[in-house]
């Protein structure tokens, strides 16, 4: 079994995981760091995918509280309907009896030799003629530090700042530091990057809290980076709508995804 980003475990009932919160799967400001929404769906879908022994097709979560250091979150599976090709399943992520995460889902495959793809991947430089990212925190630990970043288009931090791409779309490159392989789990860790794109759309050191997160996994196959086109759709009354594109090096579109968050404006001491 392929190592994950996290440390998803066991229990002795095999519709009951849980995963131990550290700083290494964490964002946040010293003091005050979080599970990263992302780390928190992927670990429900590849609790999901173990449990029902099917591939995801597709999984939406909302995100409903925080789970800190050093907090275990238990993920609970339900499977209310198993058919023959496809299986229909919930799991809910608590700390105690706190509810943190819910993920409605779908799993499986159909025998079938129908495949197209209709999205293209945009046209920007390769990985290794992008520059990487530097946080705006400067963060040395947690999801941050373990994610090779980089800006195809758009900017990240305080350069964003009176520099906003009018139509609204970052490309970046991802993949983690570790050199695990990108499967379900990692895909939908980055997809939780959709509030990288907020700043560049407003010219703003912003991004945000993730309320909920889609995804939608067409077909995945092997790839050290993901181009991922993130397309913020819109910002009124605090919250922002963005989606993503996340496509192979190769262009291969191995799946969507869409998210709606709180936006966050992040200030420099000096500024305020």
């Amino acid at each position: 079994m392929d190592k994950l980003f996290f440390d998803l475990k066991p229990t002795h009932n095999p519709h009951r995981w849980y995963l131990p919160v550290d700083p290494t799967i964490c964002v946040g400001p010293p003091g005050g760091v979080f599970m990263f929404g992302g780390v928190g769906m992927a670990s429900a879908v590849a609790a999901l995918e173990r449990t029902t022994g099917r591939p995801l097709v597709w999984a939406t979560a909302q995100y409903l509280g925080y789970a800190q250091p050093p907090s275990v979150v238990d993920i609970d599976v339900w499977t209310p309907v198993e058919g023959k090709h496809i299986t229909q399943a919930r799991a809910i992520g608590h700390v105690d009896d706190k509810e943190i995460i819910s993920v409605n889902a779908a799993l499986g495959s159909r025998p079938s030799d129908l495949s197209g793809q209709w999205l293209e991947a945009p046209k920007v430089p390769p990985p290794e003629d992008c520059e990487p990212r530097q946080h705006w925190r400067g963060s040395e630990e947690g999801v941050h530090a373990r994610m090779d970043v980089r800006f195809a288009k758009g900017r990240s931090g305080f350069d964003r700042v009176g520099a906003a791409e009018p139509d609204g779309r970052t490309v970046l490159w991802a993949r983690p530091v570790e050199g695990l392989k990108i499967d379900v789990a990692m895909l939908a860790v980055m997809a939780d990057l959709v509030p990288q794109g907020v700043g560049n759309a407003l010219g703003r050191n912003a991004g945000g809290n993730s309320l909920d997160n889609t995804l939608r996994i067409r077909r995945i196959v092997p790839t050290d980076w993901v181009l991922c086109d993130i397309h913020v759709t819109g910002v009124h009354g605090g919250f922002a709508h963005g989606t993503m594109s996340l496509f192979a090096q190769d262009g291969e579109l191995m799946a969507t995804a869409s998210q709606s968050l709180i936006v966050r404006v992040r200030e420099r001491p000096e500024d305020r």
